[in-house]
This record gives C-alpha cells, structure tokens and sequence, in this order.
C-alpha cells in the first residue's frame, strides 16, 4: 500500500514521450505555408509588410467569428449561421447610417440583428431542444433569403467617412483598424475561455454534459449564452465588412461559415466539444487566410482555391478527432 501511494504522489518526468504533438499541429502548418508561399511566391511580394497586412484585414471578420464559435464548438454545438448574420447586419448597419441614425445606430442595427439571431438560434436549441446543426441550417438560409429579399440585392452605400475609418478601412499609423479589433476581442476570448468560471462551464458542458448539469453548471444557459455571442460577432463582422468595403452587400460572409469552422477545429478545438483553445483558433484563421491569399497570388481560380478549401476541412476535422480522445 505505502508504494502504491507514494508512486501516485510522484511527480512525473518531462518526456518527449508526452508530448502531443497534434495539439500544436497548427502551428507547425502555418510556419510551414509560410515557408513554402515565402520561397514559392518570392519574386510576387509576398511576404511584402503590405501583403501581410492584407491577410490581417482579409482574415478579420473571419477571426471574430472563429473566436465566438470556439465557445460553441466547445459545448458541443455548432453554428452554420454565422456568415449570413454577417450579411444581413452589414445591411441594416448601412441601412441605418443611410437614414440619418449615424454610427451609434449603424452599430445597434448590426449588432442588434446578429444578437436577435443568436437568440433564436439559442431558444431553438436549448427550449425546443432542436439539434444546433439542423437549426442554424434553416436559420442559414432564412436569413441569407431575407438579405437578399430587404434590398432586393442592390448593395447600400456607406459614405460615412468616419464609420469606414473605425470598422474597417482605417490605419492607426502602421496598424490596421481591423488589427486592433482582433487583438482586443482575442484577448477578451482568451480571459473568458481561460480564466473565468464561465470558461470552465462551457468546457464541463462540452465535455460530459450531464456530469456538468449534476455538479450544478446551467447547461442550456451557457448554451443560450454562446448562441447570443455568436450572434453578435457576426453582426460586428458584419459591420467590419461593411467598413472595409463602403457598403453593406447581401453576398458578404458568403462561404465564412465554412472557413470558421475550420479555423477553430484546425486551431485545436474539438468538434465534439470539451476542448478549446482561442489562440490556436486565431492561428488557424490566419492560416487559412494566408492559404487563401497565397493561392490568389498564384493565380488559382475560386474552383481550385474551394478544393484546397475542402481537404482543409477534412483535415481539420480528422485532427479534432484526436482532441475528443484527450
């Protein structure tokens, strides 16, 4: 008995045989595309401060989104409504700036209609107890049908200089507007998922929902909580692509739901919930974002660059597979 008990309480040794190296998996990807688009598109300016900057203010909207489906994923749900929010909210920001209600009611009008989805996404999932793919499905095609219905696909002009400035076109000295949302939300995400009580909740309601709902985590609170937060980032992203482009369009986040997932998986969050990482999330945007950029610079049509899309996705899924066995 004596040495059973103090071979539990011995410290274990550093080993290279612990090491999980798929945790990290995505950082090695992304150093290694680096690589390879630094010496394949050498002569085409690609790792120009210019470029790099592009593939910052490109994979923006895409990172916000990723970092809100990482609480998400995390509880074992998942949102597939998320680029049309992004639409739907540039229109009713560019909407509202275009009857005279300013910034403040551009932002309400984005944001509010994202948090407004969210919420029903939430209530569906949680009250009616509709599974979260099925919901966000429907909800997918109701609203990219009610972006393309309320401008009748005409795009609105945004012509307020200094909303473009703050959501998306501007440049503090070397830096990005787009840059400093990132960072700033990324940073929240991180506290949040990390090192709050709420973090914990989300990841025990991924991990083994019922032994979450015993110890006293309200479990369809925290997934109602998560619905409403993806909701509200891609009304934000929504409002970022609007700035960035000087108009609301129905055709914005087009596709982004497809690349968020895979951001967040390839960052190392389970698809099955449980598992979580938000920095490994935003490196895989912004591995996603330079394939993408890459790929363009190379000359590839949208065909080809949704192929390579494909296998990223199929990877990223395969590796999630191995953060459900932790």
């Amino acid at each position: 008995m004596q040495s059973k008990v103090s071979s539990i309480q011995k410290p274990a040794t550093p080993s290279l045989k612990g090491f999980e190296w798929r945790n990290y998996i995505v950082y090695f990807a992304f150093v290694g595309v680096l690589i390879y688009f630094s010496i394949s598109l050498s002569d085409e300016g690609f790792l120009t401060s210019g470029n790099l900057l592009n593939i910052v203010r490109q994979t923006a909207t895409i990172s916000l989104m990723a970092l809100a489906m990482t609480f998400v994923i995390s509880t074992g749900e998942i949102d597939l409504s998320v680029g049309s929010i992004a639409a739907l909210s540039s229109l009713v920001g560019a909407l509202a700036i275009q009857a005279g209600y300013g910034i403040i009611g551009g932002l309400i009008g984005g944001v509010g209609t994202g948090l407004v989805v969210g919420l029903i996404n939430g209530l569906l999932v949680t009250k009616v107890a509709i599974p979260s793919f099925l919901v966000t499905l429907g909800t997918m095609g109701a609203i990219k049908g009610a972006a393309m219905w309320v401008t009748d696909t005409a795009p609105v002009p945004i012509v307020d200089a200094n909303f473009n400035f703050i959501f998306g076109s501007g440049d503090i000295g070397p830096i990005p507007v787009l840059l400093i949302w990132t960072l700033v939300f990324t940073v929240i995400a991180h506290i949040l998922l990390r090192k709050t009580s709420f973090g914990r909740q989300v990841l025990a309601t991924g991990g083994n929902e019922n032994a979450a709902r015993f110890s006293g985590v309200k479990t369809m609170k925290i997934k109602l909580i998560v619905f409403l937060a993806t909701g509200l980032m891609a009304g934000l992203a929504g409002l970022l692509y609007a700035g960035r482009m000087n108009a609301g369009r129905f055709s914005f986040g087009e596709g982004d739901e497809l690349s968020v997932i895979a951001a967040v998986i390839l960052g190392g969050t389970s698809l099955f919930g449980g598992v979580g990482t938000i920095i490994g999330t935003i490196v895989g945007s912004l591995m996603i974002g330079t394939i993408n950029n890459g790929l363009i610079i190379m000359g590839l049509d949208v065909s080809q660059q949704m192929i390579i899309k494909g296998i990223i996705i199929i990877l990223a899924v395969a590796f999630g597979k191995k953060a459900m066995k932790r």
